[in-house]
């Protein structure tokens, strides 16, 4: 049984002004399509930003954007380094409706009501030994400038890690871990919410709620009506398909929901069960790719296809000068950066 997770009580406020995020916002694709964006390149102008200030722009995590560029160094890329920008998206199974997480995936995916749309988040996940519920819920309320009471256990475990001085309450404001706006759901102490503490989106980093970074939390609660279905799922294999060609999306196992054994046999079946969908079923597959992409790991959906289908895809990416300020100490916490 899963231990109880991170309790959180809120005040409401009527100081802070949600602002807009930089979110991924993609038409959904038609037919048997579920694949969307396409990954970027970018070339840093100078010296100043790190990989991480990167991610963040283009609303990724951390794991996305380390993956997509192994051996760049995080904190110290250097001007002129061409860094791969992995804003492509194999979108969770159908239905798509509310919100739809997939946490070995890090990705939270909201399908509004009136468009055919998605918007698209990185999240910050549960730790090891504080797994998120899995399964279908709702958004029962939300709440600004939240307050957060520490959990016994939870400040156990800081004391344990030489935190002596873990506050047992966090007031409203920038430096409360639950950020300034929170979603709760219907499973028991789980909230959707923004945090202090930016740079760990796309990480192991919670007590099962899900993190945000704060121009997100501002974005979709802005937009997020309570009563919203939500439906949580560890899903480590996704197959996508655009244009008759097919990918493979491979993140590491959690371990908590689905263990790391027999990975290469799970994204075997994963294809196999996809080709028996629609029109998929008349699809070739480079079964050396496959291998490939689930040894690598690297989220981002990979082609999967014969090479012979995809001389296009597989051309090398065009990269455009980034030349944007970095985020800076100042956005090391929960307020939304300044317009960038």
């Amino acid at each position: 049984m899963a231990r109880r997770i991170a309790r959180c009580s809120a005040l409401i406020a009527l100081l802070l002004a949600a602002g807009h995020g930089s979110a991924a916002n993609f038409a959904l694709p038609a037919g048997d399509a579920n694949v969307v964006g396409h990954v970027l390149s970018v070339r840093l102008d100078g010296t100043r930003n790190t990989l991480l200030d990167v991610a963040r722009h283009y609303d990724l995590g951390y794991d996305e954007i380390v993956a997509a560029n192994p051996g760049v160094s995080i904190w110290l890329p250097g001007a002129g380094s061409r860094i791969v920008v992995p804003t492509e998206f194999v979108l969770p199974p159908k239905p798509w409706v509310g919100i739809v997480i997939n946490v070995a995936q890090r990705r939270l995916f909201y399908f509004p009501a009136q468009r055919r749309s998605v918007v698209t988040f990185p999240i910050g996940i549960a730790q090891a030994g504080w797994p998120t519920p899995l399964g279908r819920t709702r958004i029962i309320a939300k709440f600004r400038d939240p307050s957060w009471i520490v959990p016994e256990d939870i400040r156990a475990q800081h004391l344990r890690a030489g935190e002596t001085k873990f506050p047992r309450y966090f007031p409203p404001g920038p430096e409360n871990p639950m950020g300034m706006l929170a979603m709760e759901t219907g499973f028991p102490e789980i909230f959707i919410h923004g945090t202090d503490r930016p740079w760990g989106v796309g990480m192991r980093v919670s007590y099962g709620c899900l993190h945000l970074y704060p121009e997100d939390a501002a974005y979709l609660f802005e937009r997020l009506r309570v009563g919203t279905p939500v439906r949580i799922m560890d899903q480590p294999v996704s197959v996508g398909e655009r244009e008759g060609r097919l990918y493979l999306s491979a993140a590491t196992p959690l371990g908590e929901h689905s263990p790391a054994r027999d990975y290469l046999t799970r994204a075997v079946r994963a294809v196999i069960r996809f080709q028996g969908l629609g029109t998929a079923s008349a699809r070739a597959v480079d079964w050396d790719r496959v291998i490939r992409a689930a040894e690598a790991r690297r989220i981002a959906p990979a082609p999967i296809s014969p090479r012979r289908s995809l001389a296009v895809a597989s051309a090398p990416l065009p990269a455009t000068n980034y030349d944007f300020a970095p985020y800076g100490v100042d956005a090391n916490g929960a307020r939304v950066p300044a317009t960038r």
